[in-house]
């Protein structure tokens, strides 16, 4: 299981209490291809704008009380891709890493991957973890980057990492419950989202966050993720300050 001991206290499964914002946001980050195609560009003119749209977004979280943000950057469905775009996108992947590296340190924002890394190609992983060396020590905003990721498949090597120990005697089998799993998880260190966005019009999840957003609060919204704002966010962030979350109980 993957360890994080500088971080470890941070992370914890409860929804976040007595705030009137969202402290852990998640966005599905949908409707590139479509921005692009909408202008009469190749799909990868959208991801390039996207990937640009990144930046206002987490420059935007500190005024938001917004100390988490994780994006879902490509999925472990999106193999299935044409190879012309999935090479674009790991392509693009690289030159943002590269270029965004010393800016995200100077922000103070601190960097973690998330999702399987095996399939990824050597020069993409060694970037990464550079990124998340380079900004280990920054206690700003909390960007993770879910990428090769699919929910399912995190439970599923959670469970072996698990089942794993279980063999070897470390964890007793009548000790797990419902607090155990996440412990196993990519996201380990972090609190659950409050705030799942989702762009693009599309209304589902697509394999995202499944365990950790049992609770979270969604927004699915028209706007294609190229198109999306800091002033889009922070309307969002109010609209959730005026929900009520009773987390199946009843207020009297």
């Amino acid at each position: 299981m993957p360890k994080d001991p500088d971080t470890m206290a941070e992370g914890t499964s409860s929804p976040s209490l007595g705030r009137t914002g969202p402290r852990h946001i998640a966005i599905i980050m949908d409707g590139n291809g479509r921005w692009a195609q909408a202008r009469g560009r190749p799909r990868l003119f959208g991801h390039h704008a996207g990937a640009k749209r990144v930046r206002e977004v987490v420059e935007a979280c500190p005024s938001l009380g917004v100390e988490y943000l994780t994006i879902f950057a490509f999925s472990t469905e999106n193999w299935k891709r044409t190879q012309v775009e999935v090479a674009g996108l790991m392509s693009l992947f690289r030159r943002y890493i590269s270029k965004e590296m010393k800016a995200l340190a100077t922000r103070n924002v601190r960097v973690r991957f998330i999702g399987d890394r095996l399939r990824l190609d050597a020069k993409l992983v060694k970037l990464m973890d550079q990124l998340e060396l380079e900004t280990s020590a920054n206690v700003g905003t909390h960007l993770t980057i879910a990428l090769n990721y699919g929910g399912r498949d995190e439970v599923a090597r959670a469970t072996k990492r698990l089942a794993r120990d279980v063999a070897e005697g470390t964890l007793n089998p009548e000790d797990i419950d419902e607090e155990t799993l996440p412990r196993y998880l990519d996201t380990h260190v972090l609190p659950d989202p409050d705030l799942v966005i989702r762009t693009s019009g599309e209304a589902r999840i697509s394999n995202f966050l499944l365990w950790q957003s049992a609770y979270a609060e969604y927004e699915f919204i028209d706007t294609l993720w190229p198109d999306f704002t800091a002033t889009e966010l922070a309307r969002l962030c109010d609209r959730y300050g005026r929900r009520e979350r009773r987390f199946g109980a009843v207020n009297t």
